[in-house]
C-alpha cells in the first residue's frame, strides 16, 4: 500500500531527526524521553521512592526513564491500549483506562495512590483541526480526571496538550486543583507542533 505524503514526510523527519538518532544511540525507546528529562530537570518531578502512573506509555520511553529516577523503592505503572515490550521494574496495564476493568486493574497495581501522573497521550491525527483538537483535549481531560482521583496531597500532574480551542479553559481549571500550573515547550518538541506540556504541582484536596 502506498504511503500518504504526510506519512512519508514523517518517516523522513524521523530518519533525519537528531533526537531520534540520539535516543537510539543511548538506548531509549523514543525521542519523547528528552521531553520528560527536560521537564524533570526544570520542575523536579521525579524522586526516589515515588509512585508514578504513565498514561499512553507506548513505546515506553517515559516509563523507562521514570523507573531509573524512582529506584527500587519506587513504583511505575504504565498503561496503554497498545502492548509494550516489558521494562524491568515497570508494571503494565494494557487497555483503555477509562474502561472500568482496565481502570480497576490500574488502581489495584498502583495501590494507595500516586505522587505523579504523567500523560503523553495523543489521538491519531487526521490533519483536520476541527477533528483533532477536540480529540486531543478529550484525552487531556481524561488524564486529568484520573490524576485528581489517584494523586496524593501535594502530588503532580504532567500532560501533553495541543494549544487551540479548549486549551486555555483547561489550563485555568487546573488552578483549582493544583497550587502551581506551568506551560512548557520542551526543546525536543517540534517547532511546528502546537504541542506543549502542562506541569501542575501541589495537588490540593
Amino acid at each position: 500500500m502506498a504511503r500518504s505524503k504526510s506519512s512519508q514526510r514523517w518517516l523522513r523527519e524521523q530518519h533525519a531527526d537528531p533526537w531520534t538518532r540520539r535516543a537510539r544511540s543511548e538506548g531509549w525507546r523514543g525521542r519523547a524521553v528528552y521531553k520528560l528529562m527536560e521537564l524533570d530537570r526544570k520542575d523536579r518531578l521525579l524522586r526516589k521512592g515515588m509512585h508514578v502512573v504513565d498514561l499512553g506509555a507506548a513505546p515506553g520511553s517515559w516509563s523507562q526513564y521514570a523507573v531509573t529516577r524512582v529506584g527500587d523503592e519506587g513504583l511505575v505503572i504504565a498503561s496503554d491500549r497498545l502492548p509494550i515490550d516489558p521494562i524491568a521494574g515497570v508494571g503494565f496495564v494494557e487497555g483503555d483506562f477509562h474502561d472500568e476493568t482496565v481502570l480497576n486493574g490500574l488502581l489495584e497495581a498502583l495501590g494507595p495512590g500516586a505522587d505523579l501522573v504523567m500523560s503523553d497521550m495523543a489521538p491519531n491525527m487526521s490533519g483536520v483541526a476541527a477533528v483533532d483538537q477536540p480529540a486531543s483535549m478529550a484525552l487531556t481531560e481524561l488524564a486529568h480526571d484520573l490524576a485528581v482521583r489517584v494523586l496524593k496531597p501535594g502530588g503532580s500532574f504532567v500532560t501533553k496538550m495541543f494549544q487551540g480551542e479548549g486549551s486555555d479553559a483547561f489550563t485555568r481549571a487546573l488552578k483549582s486543583d493544583f497550587t502551581s500550573v506551568r506551560i512548557r515547550k520542551p526543546e525536543a518538541s517540534r517547532d511546528r507542533s502546537r504541542e506543549v506540556y502542562i506541569v501542575a504541582t501541589g495537588r490540593q484536596l
